[in-house]
């Protein structure tokens, strides 16, 4: 993978966004922009949990309905959710149908409900103090754990949450903003 690519749009990007499609888009409209809130936190921590083991794209591609099938992330919502429930998931070809994954996601919902403060408080806790005093110039230069993920997942852990890891929690940063990894040179470097 080249650290940069040219998009058919013209735009630099990080390469791992490629040239167009789903990725280049994740990659321009979220990935490491600012994002707050329970649910919207909840349906990010749910979407690293759900691709443990897999392309980040097969998630990226069933968001729309992992969002239908769990009641947009909204915590109170998924935490309601009965062992039916569960069965019925286990039918729908539109996610990822792991029963471990779907249970661990209600399990998380009814678990984050106890954080005090909430979730986006509790996660954003372990954002690193101050942004990088330099961008990266190559993804060979960025980590894949930090010192601020391993407390997160560990603290995560201990609250009861399950499918968290120090390198899942570490993509949770890159994705809602608490981290920016875009490379020196792409165009979202400049936003």
């Amino acid at each position: 993978m080249q650290d940069l690519v040219i998009g058919e749009d013209g735009l630099t990007r990080c390469g791992w966004a490629g040239t167009g499609g789903d990725y280049a888009q994740y990659h321009d409209e979220e990935w490491g922009r600012t994002l707050h809130g329970d649910d919207a936190m909840f349906e990010r921590l749910s979407l690293e949990g759900f691709q443990a083991g897999l392309a980040w794209i097969t998630v990226l591609r069933k968001r729309e309905a992992f969002r239908a099938a769990f009641h947009h992330f909204r915590i109170t919502a998924v935490a309601a959710l009965t062992p039916d429930d569960v069965d019925r998931l286990l039918q729908d070809p539109g996610i990822i149908r792991s029963r471990a994954k779907i249970e661990s996601a209600i399990h998380n919902a009814r678990t984050v409900q106890t954080l005090e403060g909430g979730l986006d408080t509790f996660l954003w806790s372990f954002a690193p103090p101050e942004p990088r005093p330099k961008r990266l110039t190559s993804f060979s230069e960025a980590p894949t754990v930090t010192p601020e993920s391993t407390a997160m997942a560990k603290a995560l852990k201990k609250a009861g949450v399950k499918f968290i890891g120090p390198t899942s929690a570490y993509a949770l940063m890159q994705a809602t903003g608490m981290v920016d990894d875009h490379l020196a040179g792409c165009h979202r470097a400049a936003d």
